[in-house]
């Protein structure tokens, strides 16, 4: 799995500076690319954010951002403030390292909250769009490394279809609204999409990325910690199938994967999640699986209740649906205790047939 961690914000930090600093002799007051701002705001931009997600890892606050600014009033010459950037990327690449690899804090877009994962490769991702930004003000090249921006955009730009005959950096470009890609309209106004987290009683339903799941279905653990006999096949055949919808660009993060997290020790126990958007009469299949050590403990029908009940609060949800072999009395038990009713005619089976159709209706 592409990794997205406190190495690569140092990464993108200090190939940032070296190229900005050969040019730190110029006049940084003129523009940034597209930006109304100058290259040094731009700069000082940058640093800005960058302690501002090591604040949020720090505290951890569940609400709001914690009011945490810098000044750069006593900063004379960009090399100056390029000192600052090297320094603040250094706090955030310390801040995601120190945080605990469940650890959750406030952030606006779009779930209200990003992991240590989401907050790093939000930092990279001001680094690399705002270096841009500043060396074509300068009138200077910058490339920066590939691997960079292909663990970018699988992580917090899961909606965005790799481009065909693009690389990943002209894709990014593309998603951050500065740059065109042949058969895309130009961006105006664009977001980045920290995964989905959804918590029950005992547990955490965690979106899974492109990135986690391409881990997954090749046989990694997609940066869970999982028990001792996951994940479960299943979980990896629904990775894949999220994996195929991000590259035929229909993937909606929302309705992918979730991984079922333990609270009490923060150990994967199984896969939970749907099998593509709701169609166009809001009808959405879900699918789930648990591992042999984790089951008879009730949390396959704890999350389902969970996951049920935010798909259902959705205007585009009308209601839900799951097949399950005849045979298999401990997953029709689930699907009971979740509210589910079987039907018939849902699955055209029958009493005779091998899988019964259920269903539960907003």
């Amino acid at each position: 799995m592409l990794a997205m961690g406190g190495d690569q914000v140092e990464e993108a930090v200090r190939d940032a500076v070296a190229v900005l600093r050969r040019v730190a002799d110029r006049d940084w007051s003129v523009k940034a690319g597209r930006l109304d701002w100058s290259c040094r705001r731009t700069a000082e931009h940058i640093a800005s954010d960058c302690i501002a997600y090591a604040g949020q890892l720090a505290g951890l606050p569940s609400d709001r951002y914690v009011p945490f600014e810098i000044s750069m009033d006593e900063c004379e010459s960009p090399e100056d403030v390029l000192q600052v950037v090297e320094a603040t990327g250094t706090l955030l690449a310390a801040a995601v390292r120190a945080a605990p690899r469940e650890a959750r804090a406030f952030h606006p877009y779009p779930f209200r909250s990003a992991s240590r994962e989401g907050f790093a490769a939000m930092g990279v991702t001001e680094v690399l769009a705002h270096t841009h930004d500043i060396a074509e003000g300068l009138g200077i090249p910058y490339e920066p490394p590939a691997a960079l921006c292909e663990a970018v955009l699988t992580r917090i730009f899961p909606h965005v279809r790799p481009a065909p005959g693009a690389d990943h950096w002209r894709t990014l470009l593309w998603a951050t609204g500065r740059g065109d890609l042949p058969g895309r309209v130009p961006l105006t106004d664009w977001r980045w999409n920290n995964n989905l987290v959804v918590p029950s009683d005992r547990l955490t339903l965690q979106g899974v990325t492109p990135a986690a799941a391409a881990d997954l279905r090749t046989g990694g653990t997609g940066g869970f910690e999982w028990t001792q006999d996951g994940p479960f096949e299943g979980t990896r055949d629904a990775a894949g199938m999220v994996t195929k919808a991000y590259e035929a660009g229909v993937h909606r993060p929302e309705f992918g994967l979730f991984v079922l997290v333990r609270r009490e020790d923060g150990r994967a126990v199984g896969g939970m999640g749907f099998h593509g958007a709701p169609d166009e009469d809001g009808r959405a299949e879900v699918g789930y699986d648990l591992v042999e050590s984790a089951r008879g403990n009730g949390y396959a029908a704890e999350a389902l209740r969970t996951l049920s009940a935010w798909a259902l609060s959705r205007d585009d949800v009308t209601s839900l649906f799951a097949t399950v072999d005849r045979v298999n009395a401990p997953s029709q038990s689930v699907l009971s205790r979740a509210g589910f009713t079987r039907v018939s005619e849902a699955g055209g089976e029958g009493e005779d047939g091998e899988q019964y159709a259920y269903e539960l209706r907003g």
